[in-house]
């Protein structure tokens, strides 16, 4: 979900009640034959575990908790090469919908919905959240809770946080997932998930536990992680509903623009009523008139050669679990699908190639120096950027589709 970043000081924490003397570490020793490199890090990760295990007792945590959550916690290289690599960015999203919303991915989640009817009936009376878009995020997240994850959500977030990319934001999580520990909703060794620190069947990173997780069926816990996916589902269902969920309303829509449509007009951010879309020519695939949900933005994930949808109030309930816009349409498309949706019309341009990252740091870096703002050059096409990358085509008489590419790179140098 969110999905982002010596000296060995050994910390003494002296607390007979969890068997810890006054000389009892945070942490440990590094395992077997370590590199140089892996003992400077880990070094360096155990002073930081010491510094912060400080500031978590400050904020409440309890001695005991730390003591037995860093016992034996080390840096873990594989989640900083994972931090630096996301499939929703990184692939195309045609590849990258192609695994989403596979047939087996659906025929998968059909099977779930009629299985579990009961309980997403239950869910859908309870939150207002619709069924079919709870079972999609159950399986884009962990196919619908076959691939959990079993990582070790203490080392994977206390590796995150000193690495300092996102350190706040790793930091932050870890004293969630300690304050989750400390509550006895679980204990160290049952607190697992992804290399990130997301957990459970719908991945639930752990400021977003404490803030929305559900004790659905009644037992006191809420547990997120066991083979009943019954409060995983209640939690994202809650998430949802708090993000702006709009009961009964897509979360978009495939559509066709015309000849001539000011591709200025498109994006996420640009909002319009529906009687002005119609206007401007836009129909459904088979020349129809869409249907009116409201205030909606056209976007082109892959600029003028690709899908164009109409997206809703909905689409951005969905961003709230992640931000990648193809994270957003695989969880609705999937959604649509099971239901009976049909696949999208439009085809996506599977000849393109896309930017690497650092193509993508230089087109940002060239746009900016031109005198159009991308507010910053971290690789990331974001709003700012796809409204760079459209105020500069609107300057030399391009078509405005926001969209990056090897040309306009080119132009660019």
């Amino acid at each position: 979900m969110h999905p982002f970043s010596a000296t060995l000081a050994a910390a003494t924490l002296g607390l007979a009640a969890c068997g810890a003397t006054a000389q009892t570490p945070i942490g440990g020793p590094m395992p077997n034959a370590p590199t140089a490199a892996g003992i400077t890090l880990d070094a360096g990760l155990q002073s930081w575990i010491a510094a912060f295990s400080r500031r978590a007792e400050a904020a409440g945590i309890r001695r005991e908790t730390l003591v037995s959550a860093f016992r034996g916690v080390h840096y873990d290289a594989t989640v900083i090469g994972r931090d630096r690599r996301q499939n929703e960015f990184d692939q195309p999203i045609w590849d990258y919908l192609d695994t989403a919303v596979s047939a087996t991915r659906i025929k998968t989640g059909q099977t779930e919905l009629a299985e579990r009817k009961r309980l997403f009936d239950a869910l859908e009376a309870r939150y207002g959240v619709e069924r079919e878009i709870l079972a999609a995020v159950w399986g884009m997240e962990t196919n619908f809770g076959r691939q959990r994850g079993g990582a070790p959500i203490i080392p994977a977030l206390a590796t995150l946080a000193f690495d300092g990319r996102r350190g706040d934001f790793f930091e932050a999580e870890l004293l969630a997932a300690l304050k989750i520990i400390d509550a006895g909703e679980v204990d160290a060794a049952h607190l697992v998930g992804s290399w990130a620190g997301a957990m459970g069947h719908t991945q639930f990173i752990p400021t977003s536990y404490l803030a929305y997780a559900q004790d659905f069926t009644g037992d006191g816990k809420r547990d997120i992680w066991g083979d009943n996916p019954a409060d995983a589902l209640a939690s994202t269902a809650a998430y949802l509903a708090r993000a702006g969920w709009v009961k009964g309303q897509p979360w978009g829509v495939e559509v066709v623009l015309p000849e001539g449509f000011p591709y200025a007009a498109t994006g996420k951010n640009a909002r319009r009523a529906h009687a002005d879309w119609l206007a401007m020519g836009v129909r459904l695939p088979g020349g129809g008139l869409p249907p009116d949900h409201g205030i909606a933005s056209v976007l082109l994930p892959a600029g003028a050669r690709g899908p164009a949808y109409l997206i809703y109030a909905n689409f951005f309930a969905i961003a709230a679990y992640n931000t990648a816009d193809a994270y957003v349409i695989g969880t609705g498309h999937l959604a649509d699908r099971m239901t009976g949706g049909g696949a999208f019309t439009t085809g996506w341009p599977r000849g393109t190639r896309l930017l690497n990252l650092a193509e993508r740091v230089e087109l940002q870096t060239r746009l900016t120096a031109a005198g159009f703002d991308t507010k910053g050059a971290d690789g990331k096409v974001g709003p700012n950027t796809t409204a760079a990358i459209s105020a500069f085509q609107r300057a030399r008489g391009m078509l405005a589709d926001g969209y990056p590419t090897e040309d306009l790179l080119k132009l660019l140098r």
